[in-house]
């Protein structure tokens, strides 16, 4: 007799997930890829090959549960010189890149149907892991200078209010992902002023933050907090390779310990870890500044390319480093319906709704990365777009 495995899924599984074909256009402003001739690829095979070499015989044994100890030693360091972060290697935990500490935190925390608060518009991944766990996600305003206080400590008072207390303010606030701002120390330290008031921890997703090439960087809200209120992620991703899977999450004790008893696994990829390390301690700075320089000129053709094209007819950020621009069309413009039709120009995007807490607003919003493509494929994917646009009745010529 055949089994049927309908009836024996967990009541807390997620929906299931076909694999179907994986679709990238040419012009791929979809996905916020770096720039692949950019990739370190003769370094890292020179810094894994030195670190086999001094260490390979380690492999044999089961890497430290909680990551190859000299990357969390250099991610301490790097923490405390970039970010102002003074936390011990103990107290860091090395996953696949940023999204596993994400899960792993929300696994420790939620409970179906507890509110956690984001931005309007927030990452999608993070979106996906928090709807896996049934959290009642409610948006808050924000502007160029990231989530409005007042806005933050509205949606908190009511949920209280409802008699269910957030459990989490989950936010990017360094070239947010997608709307691209960086949020102000001033408002970085009102959102730390209302977790303290109200007992609402923040998750601070910082993973973009070395893809600055303007401006001067703004303090880690994790570096302000001297009681234990907030929970760091990073990544390596975006400076080095998403194919290596590298990231970690720092945080309080208490958070740390129980995220370690839900991490899938006996460790992070040792065979990662090394090639990282000995990566990073030698090349990593040059290569940041370089990918920097490399990047604001695709940003600089993504603007101008807007420009030309959508004029007075779209509006969209202008942001200091990341990896992509929001854009703006009218209130009537509907982006994920008019997605099929830019695919067919072999242009790809992301409609705003699918970083929405509620998964149809922001329809006539659209994330446009533009960390793959050269300047020149910018410049003819954005005309594309227009054109599909225009020809779809999403612009007004």
């Amino acid at each position: 007799m055949a089994i049927n495995y309908d009836r024996l899924f967990a009541s807390n599984a997620p929906e299931p997930q076909p694999i179907g074909a994986i679709k990238r256009a040419k012009y791929d402003f979809a996905v916020a890829y770096p720039d692949p001739g950019s990739l370190p690829l003769d370094e890292l095979v020179g810094s894994l090959a030195k670190a086999v070499a001094e260490e390979g015989r380690d492999l044999a044994v089961y890497p430290h549960p909680t990551g190859y100890p000299p990357l969390r030693e250099f991610v301490s360091e790097k923490l405390a010189r970039d970010r102002k972060i003074r936390v011990s290697p103990d107290n860091i935990i090395l996953a696949d890149g940023s999204s596993q500490p994400i899960h792993m935190v929300l696994e420790t925390l939620l409970d179906p149907g507890d509110v956690v608060i984001t931005e309007d518009f927030a990452y999608s991944g993070t979106l996906r892991a928090l709807h896996r766990f049934r959290a009642d996600v409610r948006g808050v305003s924000s502007d160029d200078d990231g989530v409005l206080p007042d806005a933050l400590e509205s949606a908190i008072r009511k949920a209280i209010d409802e008699g269910r207390p957030p459990k989490l303010v989950y936010t990017i606030p360094t070239f947010q992902n997608p709307q691209g701002w960086t949020m102000s120390l001033d408002r970085r330290r009102e959102m730390l002023r209302i977790s303290g008031a109200y007992g609402v921890p923040i998750l601070e997703d910082d993973c973009y933050v070395d893809l600055r090439f303007e401006s001067e960087n703004v303090q880690a809200i994790h570096s302000l907090d001297g009681e234990d209120r907030v929970i760091y992620v990073g990544s390596f991703s975006k400076i080095i390779a998403p194919g290596m899977r590298m990231g970690y999450v720092a945080g309080p004790t208490e958070i740390l310990d129980q995220a370690r008893a839900v991490k899938s696994g006996a460790g992070v990829n040792q065979f990662a870890a090394l090639a990282v390390h000995r990566y990073a301690t030698s090349h990593l700075d040059d290569h940041v500044a370089e990918i920097n320089r490399v990047l604001r000129s695709k940003r600089d053709a993504m603007l101008a390319a807007l420009g030309e094209n959508f004029g007075s007819a779209a509006a969209w950020s202008r942001p200091d480093g990341g990896l992509y621009l929001w854009l703006r069309l009218p209130e009537d413009a509907d982006l994920a319906a008019a997605l099929p039709a830019a695919f067919e120009a072999d242009v790809g995007y992301q409609p705003g709704n699918i970083f929405s807490p509620d998964g149809t607003s922001g329809r006539n919003y659209a994330r446009l990365c533009y960390g793959y493509n050269s300047p020149e494929e910018i410049y003819e994917g954005i005309a594309r777009l227009a054109e599909v646009f225009e020809r779809e009745g999403a612009l007004t010529p």
